[in-house]
């Protein structure tokens, strides 16, 4: 190797040592190289590989508590939806139907509220629909294109079946007087069959972080997916 050439490789190497500690082959000549010239003055890059191998270690490590924190996450979210489910199709009649809804349900997600919205043009927005007692407030009258109208918020989105966002505050003429505590929501429209008004499930939570757009909605469709099926049997 001339002097020039010697030269360009020195620098090079010493702009970008990444260009040799990256390549595995490179390094294990140069281990090779280092063996054999022992005691002589030639650098020892067994320490650095170490380094860099037990970097690389500690990100893979990472890495894999992440997933498997995320793995043991949808695993717990699935086991409570398919809770909540079938916790729906137990009871005999609507009032014990709604009377799951606002505690077994709630309980099981984790949710401070929840409400049932149905699209009731010859009924005032925003009253009461649900039987006498203290589970009337439970369902609302919502306007003709109410359902629509509260998850878009006038922007005329497109229809999506979840639609999670933090809210402050809540809509009043849904949730009533918790509307203030309320400050995230998971929406759900329904769909309740041939003949009737669109519907609308809202989980309202305290908890501003319950609820964010950047979270999966699978499951959420899932449930909303087995809520209005069993709701059409007391519609009907």
């Amino acid at each position: 190797m001339t002097e020039d050439s010697a030269a360009w490789l020195r620098e090079r190497i010493l702009s970008d040592p990444d260009v040799i500690l990256g390549d595995d082959q490179l390094m294990r000549a140069l281990l090779a190289a280092d063996r054999r010239a022992a005691g002589r003055n030639v650098v020892d890059l067994r320490g650095v590989l170490v380094e860099r191998l037990e970097d690389r270690l500690d990100r893979l490590e990472d890495t894999h508590r992440e997933v498997l924190a995320a793995a043991y996450e949808n695993v717990a979210g699935m086991n409570q939806v398919h809770r909540a489910c079938l916790a729906l199709l137990d009871p005999a009649d609507f009032a014990g139907f709604l009377r799951v809804l606002t505690r077994d349900v709630a309980m099981i997600l984790g949710v401070d509220v929840i409400r049932l919205g149905l699209e009731a043009p010859a009924a005032e927005p925003g009253q009461p629909l649900g039987p006498s007692g203290p589970l009337r407030g439970t369902v609302i009258a919502l306007p003709a294109g109410g359902v629509g109208g509260y998850v878009t918020r006038g922007r005329g989105l497109g229809p999506r079946k979840v639609t999670l966002r933090r809210c402050d505050p809540a809509g009043p003429n849904l949730y009533g007087q918790d509307a203030e505590a309320i400050r995230c929501e998971a929406l759900m429209r329904l769909d309740l069959g041939e003949g009737n008004l669109a519907g609308l499930l809202a989980f309202g939570a305290i908890d501003p972080n319950r609820f964010h757009p950047d979270q999966g909605v699978d499951l959420l469709a899932f449930f909303a997916g087995v809520f209005e099926r069993t709701l059409r049997r007391w519609l009907a």
